[in-house]
């Protein structure tokens, strides 16, 4: 009698047989229903296809209880949408570990979603396409559809409506955020380099240990607000001396009429 059974394959074989949709969540523990709204948000990559049917592999399932796993720790999934889109698109669960322990504590608040005439109306201006565009290419929202926006970094765009409410025109605040983004790049630049040049860059070079993934991640957290104070500090110093060197200079060219 023919078994219709597949064989095994040849000792040492690390290729593990492809995995339907029912049995990788059941492999992982979530619901069918969870798995397929995990990969329409990008958060899987593509199954392997044979026909019509999709095969799911070990790089899956470790996808999955990183989801998994990050949700259990209070992540929404749009914070987990956006780790795992700017970690590298081959990483590791390991890597990818590494890369969320690393960015968490710098992560902005969670995504807001508006429609363009709610943005103009919290802003007290006009509706207008040409503003929402610009804002789109500063990186602080995204078009989902023709009314419909997700304002990436709330804090941000609540700190703009405040400088809007001053009488500020909006074309002349984007020109000013796009400067101070450049500008606070270059800070953060220094930061990570100071972070690196400080010693952690040899636990990066040492293939980031497990055992020393706690300590670096602690390290991480503290830095965060460290940094954002020294940076406010500075920025109130250097501040408070643009505003003296203004108010000289209109006193000066009232002194002279």
């Amino acid at each position: 009698m023919v078994s219709t059974s597949a064989e095994p394959g040849p000792p040492g074989d690390e290729v593990e047989p492809g995995l339907t949709v029912d049995e990788l969540a059941a492999r992982v523990g979530v619901t069918v229903r969870n798995l397929r709204a995990y990969s329409a948000r990008g958060l899987l990559p593509p199954p392997r296809m044979i026909g019509r049917t999709g095969y799911y592999g070990r790089e899956h399932v470790a996808r999955l209880l990183l989801v998994r796993e990050m949700l259990a720790e209070g992540y929404s999934l749009a914070m987990i949408e956006r780790t795992l889109a700017s970690a590298p698109p081959t990483a590791s669960s390991t890597t990818l570990a590494l890369h969320r322990a690393l960015l968490s504590p710098w992560l902005p608040p969670e995504p807001e979603v508006v429609t363009g005439a709610e943005l103009a109306a919290r802003a007290g201006v006009a509706e207008d396409s040409a503003v929402v565009d610009r804002l789109v290419g500063l990186g602080l929202v995204e078009r989902m559809g023709a009314q419909t926006l997700r304002v990436l970094d709330p804090a941000l765009l609540t700190a703009g409506l405040q400088v809007l409410a001053l009488g500020v025109p909006p074309d002349a605040l984007i020109d000013a955020q796009t400067r101070v983004n450049a500008l606070v790049r270059e800070i953060a630049q220094t930061y990570v380099r100071m972070f690196l040049e400080s010693g952690e860059q040899a636990f990066l070079d040492a293939g980031a240990p497990p055992e020393q993934l706690q300590r670096v991640q602690d390290t991480v957290a503290r830095l965060q607000p460290a940094a954002a104070q020294a940076l406010l500090a500075a920025f109130r110093t250097q501040m408070a001396a643009a505003v003296e060197e203004a108010i000289e200079s209109v006193l000066s060219r009232l002194a002279e009429e």
